[in-house]
């Protein structure tokens, strides 16, 4: 569901109106029913909300939403657009649960809304955002955000910590671990174009050490360890050439140094804003979180407390999230009918 406040409840709604997504998938809403309803009652949508307390209730129709009901919204205080500890609270329950439900294997994947970090810590959830929750309720040490759109597919090396921080956990372990994560990434989503960007840090990527060290001492190392372990890398290449390269294909994934610095081009490539009609016309990109022991993938745009409520909101990156969520799926699918399959064979 995402924030109750936000736009989560309305572009989930309608992704679940494109007849193609129950064409590839059983989807199945996590959150307060209530909300879901307000949410068809404003927009006058022709769909009729399923409330399920089990996953074997739902019954998986075009024109016939399932929804998990987490019953936990109280819609006479619930106010689009701001944040609150209530909805906060609805917010998190909605993705502790389908965390639940995705280890107990009654789901193949999870896709999440956005959620507000503010409100979510509100309510005494003390995490940095979805990431965090999925890892510690996983128990996953090492993980990494990728995201994805058309050409650009970018991991990040850190996230959600200051930007003094992210200097200094640009280290040559972790620069390994998420291009590993983003390798197998790339095969998962079915993916052919293997060679992998490593970003620099540094204007230049250090040049040769006059405004920098970090780029010769960890990630070149990096780089140069990436290659004999038998990865296609190229780096660390100066961020300012990087993406407009990654942009055209040239490179199949690109592992970015920080938030701001994979963020910033990525969304440049898939949200388009009409200044004429002071919104945005396309809204696109998919979050993954890679190396979980369950899928997650995700909007990878925010709350958008500015246009909630008022039936604006696109749904075209829920979509996306949903396509990848059944691609990924597929790809673990196969995998697990191959790992029997070879279990069966004689020595």
């Amino acid at each position: 569901m995402g924030d109750p406040a936000s736009i989560g409840p309305e572009i989930a709604i309608k992704a679940l109106l494109n007849p193609a997504i129950y064409a590839i998938c059983n989807p199945v809403l996590v959150g307060d029913a209530g909300v879901f309803r307000d949410i068809v009652s404003r927009l006058n949508l022709n769909i009729h909300i399923h409330s399920i307390k089990h996953i074997h209730e739902a019954k998986f129709q075009p024109g016939t939403v399932d929804v998990y009901d987490l019953d936990n919204v109280d819609l006479t205080t619930l106010k689009f657009g701001e944040i609150s500890a209530m909805a906060g609270e609805a917010a998190f329950a909605s993705v502790k649960t389908v965390i639940d439900l995705a280890l107990a294997h009654e789901l193949d994947a999870t896709v999440t809304g956005p959620i507000n970090k503010k409100s979510i810590n509100e309510a005494g959830h003390h995490f940095a955002g979805h990431t965090e929750i999925y890892a510690h309720f996983t128990k996953t040490k090492k993980y990494g955000m990728l995201l994805v759109e058309d050409n650009l597919k970018v991991i990040h090396v850190s996230t959600h910590v200051s930007l003094r921080q992210a200097c200094d956990l640009v280290k040559q372990d972790r620069i390994l671990e998420v291009t590993d994560l983003l390798y197998h990434g790339l095969i998962s989503l079915g993916e052919t174009n293997l060679k992998i960007g490593i970003a620099g840090l540094n204007p230049h990527a250090g040049d040769s050490g006059l405004f920098g060290t970090e780029d010769e001492l960890e990630i070149l190392p990096a780089v140069e360890e990436a290659r004999r372990r038998g990865y296609d890398v190229e780096g660390p290449v100066p961020a300012d050439t990087l993406f407009s390269k990654a942009a055209t294909g040239y490179y199949g994934g690109v592992v970015a140094m920080y938030h701001d610095q994979g963020h910033i081009p990525f969304k440049l490539t898939g949200f388009k804003w009409n200044a004429g009609k002071q919104q945005m016309d396309s809204v696109k990109g998919v979050n993954i979180t890679m190396g979980l022991p369950i899928i997650r993938t995700s909007v990878d745009h925010g709350t958008a407390f500015d246009i909630a409520g008022k039936g604006v909101a696109s749904p075209d990156a829920m979509i996306l999230a949903i396509e990848s969520a059944v691609q990924l799926a597929k790809f673990r699918a196969s995998e697990r009918a191959t790992e029997r399959k070879s279990d069966y064979e004689p020595a």
